[in-house]
């Protein structure tokens, strides 16, 4: 006996069998149980959500000789032929390749003809947005008024492109994509009635690529069946055959991003080149993987858009605490921007590593991001009235002599009462800086020693970036509060080094001097 693809030899044979579509299943046999039935139907969705199987098993159920609670009994000549496709009163048609006038007219000069030894005459036009509008006008006044024994059945996955002529005498039915979990659960159950071994990590990676539609991930086990034949199917088996890379590589490429280690983003990239994956595919999983982790911190472990293992929602939720959310989106941002380049791109690969290197180091100069930002800053500072005008005389007479004394004028060095406002306000003050930047501020400690300014960092990559941006912090430490702050960027193990040589009550933190910082700010104007 030929073989037949796992899609069509599990394509659903009655109502119970259909995944993901309960709300539909129930109208339709609500239909049938009290005699309603329609004579034009309108079923939309994407692709592989069950559409021509449903209009199949409607098409049994209302031509059934004893049809048992809606449902098609599939055991009389009419179930079986019409499940065969030999049955003459059910009307297949491929719009994509019939799409013409005549065609349609051939449909209006056929439905004057009643059945043969069934109900109901139905045709199933799959693809009907296809149809050129000529072909939609002849089919419109049949739509509108066909004889009593004629059953329309239209399928489509763009129903934005159907005249609303048609859509109007319609009833209309929206599929929904199925969700991983239920085409996890579909798929293990098949798997079992086929006495294949399939292990959960791959299933749920099936289930979770397959974008909600069932047919793609019968499909793509279908083809892992047939590659390893009469071998457990496991995850690093799937990924081979379907060209992806372990799910663990996104987690460490945002680290690496996280970390500004562009060494590591450029042996990521080598590794998944080496194996022969695709950059494009690797860029858009990437992306996924970004939306993911947001969603993993955003939203409570029972809400739906959490389709994921367990483990996997763990692993989501530590890296998404650890890089935060707003760099998360800068990075999807980046990525949007450049897939469309990557698509088009002769050489795709260097595209993908010159990003990741400008991610890793970002030119502050060139940095939109970084533009915005101070722009917002400034906006913010200007409404809060933080700026105080100069006399419109003073600047018309001395704009030469006013900015050598801006320049040249000595500024005194900042004592600790500063300091401690510094840290104090320590939140406020990197708002002025890019988002990236911002990020790494916040994971850093200000803290202070000797009358010097410590931001004390916990980890090596802090450490790297924030050194990378002293003067810049300096300027602006200069700029806000008019004083001239020793600054020292360390690790926590050369701070307590530091720490070592004094009374350790000499260090403060943000913490310990809030909320004496917050009553002596007010109504307080530096000079």
């Amino acid at each position: 006996m030929r073989y037949i693809a796992l899609y069509r030899k599990m394509r659903p044979k009655n109502f119970d069998k259909l995944v993901g579509q309960e709300h539909i299943v129930k109208t339709l046999r609500n239909q049938i149980n009290s005699d309603r039935i329609n004579h034009a139907y309108l079923f939309c969705g994407t692709r592989g959500t069950g559409k021509t199987s449903t209009a199949k098993i409607f098409a049994k159920a209302i031509n059934c000789k004893s049809p048992e609670n809606g449902q098609p009994c599939g055991k009389c000549d009419s179930c079986k032929s019409i499940e065969d496709g030999s049955d003459m009163n059910v009307i297949e048609i491929d719009a994509a390749s019939n799409n013409g006038v005549d065609n349609i007219r051939e449909i209006r000069d056929e439905v004057k003809y009643p059945p043969t030894n069934a109900r109901f005459k139905v045709y199933i036009i799959d693809e009907v947005h296809m149809l050129s509008i000529g072909a939609f006008n002849a089919l419109l006044k049949t739509l509108e008024e066909p004889p009593a024994h004629v059953v329309f059945i239209l399928s489509t996955t763009d129903p934005q492109k159907i005249p609303v002529t048609i859509l109007s005498r319609c009833q209309r039915f929206d599929f929904k994509r199925i969700s991983a979990v239920k085409i996890e659960e579909t798929l293990k159950k098949y798997m079992k009635e086929e006495g294949v071994s399939v292990s959960d990590d791959a299933l749920f990676y099936i289930a979770s690529v397959s974008d909600g539609a069932m047919r793609d991930a019968l499909s793509i086990i279908d083809q892992c069946v047939s590659f390893y034949f009469g071998e457990e199917i496991t995850l690093d088996k799937v990924l081979e055959v379907c060209g992806a890379v372990d799910t663990g590589v996104f987690f460490d490429m945002t680290d690496a991003l996280y970390e500004q280690n562009g060494e590591k983003c450029l042996e990521i990239i080598e590794k998944i080149t080496s194996d022969g994956r695709d950059i494009v595919q690797f860029a858009n999983d990437l992306t996924a993987h970004f939306r993911n982790v947001i969603i993993s911190v955003s939203v409570s472990e029972e809400s739906s858009a959490l389709e994921f293992s367990k483990e996997n929602i763990e692993r989501y939720k530590k890296q998404g605490k650890k890089v935060g959310r707003s760099f998360l989106i800068e990075l999807i941002n980046e990525l949007s921007n450049l897939q469309t380049t990557l698509k088009y791109s002769a050489n795709p690969r260097v595209v993908f590593e010159v990003e990741c290197i400008k991610l890793c180091n970002p030119i502050d100069g060139e940095n939109i991001e970084q533009l915005k930002s101070e722009m917002r800053s400034l906006r913010k500072k200007i409404e809060q009235g933080s700026f105080v005008s100069v006399k419109t005389e003073e600047a018309k007479i001395y704009p030469e002599q006013k900015k050598e004394q801006d320049i040249f004028k000595p500024k005194p060095k900042a004592v600790s009462e500063n300091i401690k406002t510094v840290i104090g306000q320590w939140r406020n003050f990197t708002e002025a800086f890019k988002i990236a930047d911002r990020s790494f501020l916040l994971k850093a400690k200000p803290k202070t020693l000797d009358d010097k300014l410590y931001i004390v960092c916990g980890t090596k990559g802090v450490f790297e970036r924030i050194s990378r941006i002293k003067e810049d912090i300096s300027e602006r430490l200069l700029e806000k509060y008019k004083r001239k702050f020793e600054l020292n960027i360390v690790t926590e193990d050369m701070f307590n080094k530091k720490c070592n040589e004094f009374d350790m009550t000499d260090v403060q933190t943000e913490f310990d001097i809030e909320e004496e910082i917050n009553s002596k700010l007010d109504g307080v104007i530096w000079d």
